[in-house]
């Protein structure tokens, strides 16, 4: 056991003069260089490792989530069904626990070569769960804001302040995080069209803003305010890209919804 131990010592010994001589003849070899030289090339090696780093950095900030919001009811979970399983589920009904997974749409399970998955997270319109919202919103790469299209004018106003919430969130502000507000069940004859949904939800906003603006700034949560000052509210004022669409989440029809997905998580 001792002549084992010996040995040891005397390897370490050997390893530490072989380090030691490296050392020294690259200590040499730096002298020798001229210091414009030197100072060059640790120049160029200092730029090239940030330079590394920070293709790293930005990488791992690319989400891949999209969080789906909106009122209870209008959707959402139907949605989320469709494009993990494509199948409504026969209407899932009304949830009040986030759903969330990560996968591959479902139109792009046949699809050859390299396809990234979602991460989705369907958040219940409940006014409990708001905590919820606020939690995820700042990981979204993009948020759909379904909206009932069958049941609108009934909800337009509970529907334009949950967004108005959305909108004027930090994260979403500061990070321009792209919102689509998704007009949903418009298969059914009497749904309401996305250019009156629309025009509708920008009076609301509108009203909403003027209304807050008188509001002490400790009363609200909002971090930021909505468009121009003295112009009327329209969704091209935001910060963030705010658009439009129509889907049907119990047909399948949810094409647009799709194209918004992977126009932010690219595959």
């Amino acid at each position: 056991m001792e002549g084992g131990v010996e040995q040891w010592k005397v390897q370490v010994e050997r390893w530490t003069g072989q380090l030691r001589e490296l050392v020294r003849r690259c200590l040499e070899h730096a002298h020798q260089i001229p210091p414009a030289q030197l100072y060059a090339a640790i120049a160029v090696l200092s730029f090239t490792t940030l330079f590394l780093l920070s293709i790293r950095l930005f990488k791992r900030k690319k989400s891949s989530t999209v969080v789906l919001a909106g009122l209870s009811g209008s959707g959402k979970t139907v949605l989320f069904y469709q494009l993990r399983d494509g199948s409504s589920h026969q209407g899932t009904v009304t949830s009040m626990e986030p759903n969330e997974g990560t996968f591959i749409l479902h139109s792009e399970t046949s699809k050859k070569g390299k396809v990234r998955p979602v991460h989705v997270i369907d958040v219940p319109g409940h006014s409990r769960l708001k905590p919820k919202l606020d939690e995820v919103l700042p990981l979204a790469a993009g948020i759909v804001f379904v909206v009932d299209a069958l049941d609108f004018l009934p909800k337009c106003r509970e529907a334009s302040e949950y967004l108005y919430d959305v909108l004027t969130n930090a994260s979403v502000v500061k990070k321009k995080i792209p919102v689509l507000v998704l007009c949903n069940k418009t298969d059914k004859v009497t749904a309401h069209t996305k250019e009156f949904i629309r025009k509708q939800l920008e009076k609301e906003l509108d009203k909403l803003r003027a209304s807050r603006s008188v509001i002490s700034a400790a009363d609200i949560a909002n971090d930021f305010t909505l468009g121009i000052s003295g112009e009327s509210f329209a969704f091209t004022q935001c910060h963030n890209r705010v658009t439009v669409a129509e889907a049907s989440g119990l047909t399948g029809e949810i094409a647009q919804v799709e194209e918004f997905i992977r126009e932010h998580v690219k595959p």
